[in-house]
């Protein structure tokens, strides 16, 4: 709700359809109105012209459609684009395009900071605010796509999408939020919405193991699994939730998920730490580890945080841990690092909101 209003962008289809019953409408005015708000990017109901003026005007009093207000909008010297959303109560989220050739990629957050605590992310420092609500989840999608002029193009003669993928893969841990991020999946990938690919939207995460097997049976699309580690006793370093749901249970997790995922293979995430985890020894416990699970390793090179006692592998290391793996057919790629003279690179998301150990506002933060 905002001001007493329903926010539509935080309705899927089916919740959409009944609130439309409780107006009293049609189904197919459900429909009607996300093609609107999500294919046309329109949030003025006058504009809607295909509605009823009795409908328009019950909507002008009950709903509106509004994403985050913008606190900063950044763009890095490779083109990166970076937005800092207000969600209130002194706490932001961070929002990540990254434009390559034949695709854009906007990285959302599912959650005001982030309660899993990796040892070598930003974002887990400042500490757990709370979850983000469909709109707000939704609303950096909406925004985004305005912002890049994709709205623009709308009934025109091109096709071209300014963003053809999303990754949950900002701030927080969207399988601890997954009523929202369930909501916001099947609107990314709902044809009368954003009409995604399951292929094209990804879900990171660190690793909870019965809401995997929930995404499964409830709205397949590509996994991406915050691995970071060869074995239980570094990875309970690494990332505690390790601790609760160890590898055994994680990987048998996403065998049952290739079941029904879109993709015929999993993507594990390994962020490279000098003497840490990047050994060639440990490579080959990776090999072991996975076994003959499909899947494809993306090396992330690490982005210091201040604090965290960890610092980033070198180049060279980094290729010859790729190179174990990739002699044993398994396919590598290193990612590249993108928009980090504006903290948007994997590991700085959280670089300009506020950290819970210090007393910022922010005000303070876009100075």
């Amino acid at each position: 709700m905002v001001n007493g209003k329903v926010n539509l962008l935080g309705l899927d289809v089916d919740a959409l359809t009944a609130q439309c019953d409780e107006w009293g409408q049609k189904a197919f005015r459900a429909l009607q109105l996300s093609q609107w708000i999500h294919q046309r990017g329109c949030a003025d109901f006058e504009q809607m012209t295909n509605l009823a003026k009795s409908f328009r005007a019950r909507l002008e009093e009950t709903a509106c459609v509004v994403a985050p207000p913008v606190i900063a909008d950044r763009i890095a010297t490779d083109g990166t684009r970076k937005w800092l959303f207000d969600v209130g109560d002194g706490n932001a989220v961070e929002t990540v395009f990254i434009p390559e050739t034949g695709r854009g990629t906007l990285c959302v957050s599912s959650q005001a900071g982030c309660a899993v605590k990796c040892s070598f992310c930003s974002t887990g420092r400042q500490g757990f605010a709370r979850n983000l609500r469909v709109d707000e989840i939704i609303g950096q999608l909406w925004y985004a796509n305005h912002a890049l002029g994709q709205y623009e193009r709308v009934g025109t003669c091109s096709t071209d999408r300014a963003i053809t993928n999303v990754v949950f893969m900002g701030m927080g841990e969207p399988l601890q939020n997954y009523a929202a991020t369930l909501s916001a999946l099947r609107l990314m990938i709902d044809d009368h919405a954003y009409g995604l690919s399951r292929r094209r939207v990804t879900v990171s995460t660190s690793g909870v193991v019965p809401m995997i097997d929930r995404l499964r049976e409830d709205c397949p699309v590509s996994l991406a699994i915050s691995l970071h580690a060869p074995d239980d006793q570094l990875r309970d370093q690494l990332v505690p939730l390790n601790r609760k749901y160890p590898l055994a249970e994680l990987l048998a997790a996403c065998r049952r998920y290739l079941a029904d995922a879109p993709r015929d293979f999993v993507t594990f995430e390994y962020v490279m730490l000098d003497g840490v985890n990047d050994s060639d020894a440990q490579a080959h416990a990776l090999l072991r580890l996975v076994g003959d699970l499909p899947c494809k390793f993306n090396l992330i090179p690490f982005n210091p945080v201040p604090g965290s006692g960890l610092k980033k592998s070198s180049p060279v290391r980094v290729q010859a841990f790729a190179q174990v793996l990739g002699d044993e057919g398994i396919i590598t790629t290193v990612r590249k690092t993108r928009g980090d003279d504006i903290d948007a690179a994997c590991g700085q998301l959280a670089g300009e909101v506020r950290d819970r150990t210090r007393s910022i506002t922010i005000k303070e933060l876009v100075r």
